[in-house]
């Protein structure tokens, strides 16, 4: 991976412009000198170099996050296709790969500095290979043990790293002041790829989908062709990303100092608001298929079923979370990422609250009545609207947190240094790696709670599945006040702010 050309752009022109035809620096070369704070530097080429990194990210990013929610999906449609398993099982099985995602996140992170993120997008992208073949090959055999399905779920937690390392290489791209819309714009990429995989993958495996325009194929369920389709993908992305994206010589680091910002107490308070907003988010959007398939929807005699069928709605909520993300950039761009962060909260204890309240609403249904399921579908709306109102929080929620981490970093580097010094600029270098490893630790922290959530949706140690999900979405609801409180305790309490921690006061975070 070090055969690529090197080049020097602060060597190649007088106003710093960047090598290559036009000004424009190539794919496929490592930068030796990325000055994005330079205005004159940005105007001449590094704008453009950016772009098309951000671009080849976000579309190894969107097949990452496909992948790693294959399963939330495909698990609803397992019984079509032969296999018998629990709903708790189910829960557990579009869970496991929320988890392995969590826990790769953090080297997924590390690997940027060490090996480039040009290269690593290479090799991030190869690696889904893994969970699309194994996926394609053992749908197709229903006798298979529940424990090699627990397997090959976990190598789609693959999937879930490639979030950590493009988050750490496009902020190193981007110039302060862009951060916040470039990484909600990244980070957005990536998230719809799980509305893409709920709304296409009932489709593509010969279901039912798009608001029941398209109907079932009458030839049966084929689910290895959603397997195959994106380890054609991937390979394509692996692809692009050798041919098109570039390696930053300034963003390398060791472990080690990236691992410094453990240290610092901010690193894992925003870690734990990350659990409320993304954690959120990718919990929920794995679960939704599963949740309006066992609130809204009965397996009649005649096999026809009633109800509320999930691939219809099931990618709406990813996809007004992922709209939904670059916009709470925006907004912690305009109004201070930890106001809007705040409010986020807010609403998202409402909007739990809410969707509570209809769950509450409905007939049981455990003798399978078309007569109760028709009855509950009435219902269905208010869910899906307060639902919606929920993802779309945990959007705004997701841009704007991770808005505040550059800023509190970029400002404790201001703080400590005097204004033109080397010092300064060697800080505010410094803190763009530690803000990149901050990104990486907190989104991995954070995707726990796209485990946690399933779980306990799933509750195992509950009888009753339906009242497993009301307890659930009454724990989140707690949840969330206390992030609510924290993130007013430390970041917009400004009496707080102003004793304790002067450095933020008047920050915009």
């Amino acid at each position: 991976m070090s055969t690529e050309t090197t080049y020097d752009a602060s060597a190649a022109t007088p106003g710093g412009e960047l090598p290559g035809r036009g000004g424009f620096t190539p794919g496929g070369v490592t930068i030796d000198d990325w000055r994005p704070e330079d205005e004159s530097f940005w105007e001449s080429g590094g704008n453009r170099v950016a772009r098309r990194n951000l671009v080849w990210s976000i579309f190894s990013e969107h097949l990452g996050f496909s992948v790693w929610l294959l399963w939330s999906v495909s698990a609803a449609l397992l019984v079509k296709v032969g296999f018998d398993f629990s709903t708790s099982q189910l829960f557990i099985l579009i869970a496991v790969p929320n988890l392995v995602g969590s826990l790769i996140r953090l080297p997924y992170t590390f690997a940027v500095p060490k090996f480039g993120g040009r290269n690593w997008t290479v090799v991030s992208a190869s690696m889904l290979l893994v969970p699309t073949l194994l996926f394609a090959v053992f749908v197709q055999r229903p006798g298979t043990p529940y424990w090699v399905f627990l397997l090959i779920a976990a190598t789609a937690g693959l999937g879930g790293g490639n979030f950590a390392s493009s988050m750490a290489n496009i902020n190193f791209f981007y110039p302060a002041r862009k951060k916040g819309t470039a990484l909600g714009l990244n980070a957005a990429g990536g998230n719809l790829g799980v509305a893409i995989i709920q709304f296409f993958l009932p489709i593509i495996v010969g279901g039912a989908g798009a608001f029941g325009l398209i109907k079932a194929s009458g030839s049966g369920i084929a689910l290895e062709r959603v397997g195959y389709l994106y380890a054609a993908l991937a390979l394509l992305g692996a692809v692009c990303a050798w041919k098109f994206m570039n390696n930053l010589s300034m963003a390398r680091s060791r472990p080690r100092e990236q691992l410094a910002v453990l240290r610092h107490k901010h690193t894992w308070v925003m870690s734990f608001l990350y659990i409320g907003t993304f954690g959120s988010f990718i919990g929920y959007s794995a679960a939704m298929p599963l949740l309006i398939k066992l609130n809204f929807w009965v397996p009649t005699a005649d096999g026809a079923g009633a109800g509320i069928n999930f691939a219809h709605y099931a990618f709406l909520g990813a996809l007004v979370g992922s709209v939904a993300r670059p916009f709470g950039g925006w907004l912690a761009d305009k109004y201070g990422g930890a106001r809007v962060t705040f409010w986020t909260f807010v609403a998202m204890i409402v909007g739990t609250l809410a969707v509570l309240w209809t769950l509450s609403q409905l007939t049981p249904n455990p003798t399978a009545s078309a007569a109760i399921a028709q009855q509950n579908q009435s219902w269905f709306p208010w869910f899906l609207g307060f639902f919606l109102f929920v993802f779309a929080a945990t959007g705004i929620g997701n841009g704007s947190t991770y808005r505040m981490i550059p800023l509190i970093w970029s400002k404790r580097a201001v703080d400590s240094t005097a204004a033109g010094s080397p010092e300064r600029l060697a800080a505010v270098s410094g803190a763009t790696k530690q803000s990149s490893a901050v990104i990486g630790i907190a989104g991995s922290i954070g995707a726990i709670g796209g485990f946690l959530i399933p779980m306990t949706f799933g509750a195992p140690w509950v009888e009753d599945p339906v009242a497993a999900v009301k307890g659930a979405f009454l724990v989140f609801t707690c949840f969330y006040g206390v992030c609510l409180t924290v993130t007013w305790f430390f970041y917009t309490r400004r009496s707080f702010l102003a004793g304790r921690v002067p450095s933020l006061a008047g920050a915009g975070i």
